[in-house]
């Protein structure tokens, strides 16, 4: 504000009336000290001071502090200088090396201090945009050289303050508290201690909600399906913005803008908080969607269409709403988790109710109701709540995590089953393929055998004039039948196995003059031997008999079969003169040993020869079925 010349001598006489009336006064103050050392000022004389920075002429007013505006001016807006005179009592007078201080516990909006005519301090800016120091305490240091030596001090205490139509909440209305003077040590501990618990704890709670709705967004954005975590963090972030009012003394803004501005906050921070309770206990309402983000833009219309001067009562109606729409979300969401035992419902639901009788505090408060705290409830009830549901949110996401996590596991071990499965298949499927390959080329071999070496072989035998090469060729044609026997894969009846190799055996051991012993029960047995377990067989059997025919010098053989649920045995015994020393231990070398057990191990079976030099030689023939 400035003043011109006429101005500036009616505001200096005023305040001298104002200084000569504080001395006649100083007596009648109340005036004691809270402790020993502090002197506690309790009544002032006010002057108010006109819109262009003149001072009203009228009549000087005495006020008690605590001076609130709402109840002596309630319209009133601008600045009033509070004048008192004072005289410290001995006890108080500070020792040379120790300073006295003004404490002033609430200035609102802001404050300016002058000490016997001086200006020894203010909270920041007197005019638009005023600073808004409503929630600080203030201490200024009384310059000892500015001290009346005879110990009458005059203060002059000019406050700028805005009337309660004005603001949005009663806390930020103008007023000012009573006034201390003591020792600068003592008053700055309660001044410290007033500023940590009203202002530093609001800031910490603050940064702490501002980083964990950052997190919350994160983790939001990462689980889009979940839009709870969105709207928590979102309510985090926007209490934090809200609060701000409280340590954001300086801002840009002038008061009318910024009170605005933090009142319409309010509706979006209570629309992410009903929709944050709605999504946690998995319900939806596209109603209340709708009406909430309505709400956001009925707010700020609704304050410009009231005007300025019904600022107070717009945002009481409002904070009201709010209280009951948050309560109403509070007992749907309590109803509905329960019913559905939601884990951590009974903590959310709670933390919950207890923010609600924080807000409804709140708005008896506003109604004046309940007087002005020096601790503001809401400041530390919702930062506290917050982190307790924040914790409670992220216990449930970790829980969920550790379930995806068991689960993503579990798939994890299903699908490399079912790899494994699929891939064994696949080689099954494979083999398969392959084995109707080889099959198909067996039956083409066997075919071309058959009809090209066969009818040739089959020529030889007829017209040859040679009985030994007549004889060579019927042989190499029995060995070319088996072999195509083999090939074409077709399974025998191990009776006519059987019967097969009883005939062709006795035969050929009777044109040597050996006697056979032919022993088994299975003549009529009607499983199936496979063609190649049928083809092997039949060359061990035959290399079997050649031994005993060409090296073993017998005259009688015993040939005994066996078969039971899952192997064939066969056992070839003669009495001739057995395997030569020579040969001891290297069996496998000789007589076509080798091939025998070869023959064996390739149809996963085994031959196993035992003989000594004059006791003849036993072959033990065991094949799977």
């Amino acid at each position: 504000m400035k003043m011109n010349g006429a101005s500036w001598r009616i505001w200096t006489w005023s305040l001298g009336g104002l200084r000569w009336l504080g001395w006649v006064l100083v007596l009648a103050c109340a005036a004691w000290p809270a402790h020993a050392e502090v002197l506690v000022i309790r009544e002032a004389i006010v002057a108010q001071e006109a819109p262009d920075g003149r001072t009203s002429r009228p009549v000087l007013r005495h006020v008690s502090l605590p001076d609130e505006w709402a109840r002596e001016r309630p319209e009133f807006s601008g600045v009033l200088t509070y004048a008192v005179s004072f005289t410290l009592p001995a006890q108080t007078l500070p020792a040379p090396q120790e300073l006295l201080a003004l404490y002033i516990e609430r200035a609102c909006t802001n404050v300016e201090v002058r000490l016997n005519g001086h200006v020894i301090g203010r909270g920041g800016r007197m005019s638009e945009p005023v600073t808004r120091n409503c929630y600080r305490p203030f201490l200024f240091t009384l310059p000892s050289g500015l001290l009346d030596p005879s110990g009458r001090n005059h203060l002059d205490v000019r406050v700028v303050g805005f009337p309660a139509g004005q603001v949005a909440a009663r806390q930020r209305s103008a007023g000012l508290s009573v006034l201390e003077v003591g020792p600068e040590d003592e008053l700055r501990v309660r001044h410290d201690r007033y500023l940590f618990w009203n202002v530093t704890v609001l800031q910490m709670g603050s940064a702490v909600l501002t980083v964990m709705g950052l997190f919350m967004l994160g983790l939001g954005w990462i689980r889009r399906p979940q839009p709870m975590y969105l709207y928590f963090g979102a309510l985090l972030i926007g209490w934090s913005l809200v609060s701000a009012r409280v340590w954001w003394s300086d801002t840009p803004l002038t008061h009318a803008a910024a009170e605005v501005l933090v009142s319409g906050l309010i509706a979006p921070v209570v629309a992410f908080a009903i929709l944050f309770l709605q999504r946690h206990a998995g319900l939806r309402y596209r109603w209340v969607d709708v009406a909430l983000w309505m709400q956001c833009l009925l707010v700020p219309l609704s304050l410009a269409l009231a005007g300025r001067g019904r600022l107070f009562e717009v945002m009481n109606l409002w904070f009201v709403i709010f209280a009951l729409q948050v309560g109403a979300a509070t007992i749907d969401y309590l109803i509905r988790a329960r019913r559905a035992d939601r884990p951590g419902w009974r903590g959310v639901a709670a933390v919950m109710g207890l923010a609600v009788l924080a807000a409804l505090a709140e708005v008896g408060l506003q109604h004046g109701w309940l007087d002005l705290p020096n601790r503001h409830l809401v400041h530390f009830a919702m930062p506290v709540l917050m982190v307790v549901v924040a914790a409670q949110v992220l216990r449930e996401f970790a829980q969920a995590l550790r379930v995806a996590e068991t689960m993503r596991d579990e798939l994890e071990q299903r699908v490399h089953e079912r790899t494994v499965e699929i891939e064994r298949s696949y080689a099954h499927l494979a083999e398969l393929r392959i084995e109707q390959v080889a099959e198909a080329e067996r039956k083409r071999i066997a075919g071309d055998l058959h009809d090209d070496l066969g009818a040739k072989l089959l020529t030889i035998v007829h017209t040859s004039h040679d009985e030994r090469i007549a004889t060579l060729a019927r042989e190499a044609l029995e060995e070319m039948r088996l072999s195509v026997r083999g090939l074409t894969g077709k399974p025998v009846r191990i009776a006519d196995a059987l019967a097969d190799w009883r005939a062709e055996t006795v035969s050929r051991l009777s044109q040597a003059a050996v006697q056979v012993d032919w022993v088994s029960s299975h003549e009529l047995d009607e499983r199936n031997l496979s063609a190649r377990a049928y083809v092997q067989t039949t060359r061990i059997l035959r290399e079997a008999v050649s031994n005993i025919i060409k090296h073993s010098g017998a005259n009688a053989c015993t040939i005994r079969c066996v078969i039971d649920d899952t192997d064939f045995n066969l056992v070839i015994q003669d009495n001739g003169k057995g395997i030569p020393m020579q040969l001891d231990g290297r069996l496998d070398r000789g007589h076509g040993m080798a091939s025998m057990k070869r023959r064996a191990k390739q149809l996963a079976g085994q031959c196993l020869v035992e003989s000594g030099p004059g006791f003849g030689t036993l072959i033990r023939l065991t094949l799977p079925l």
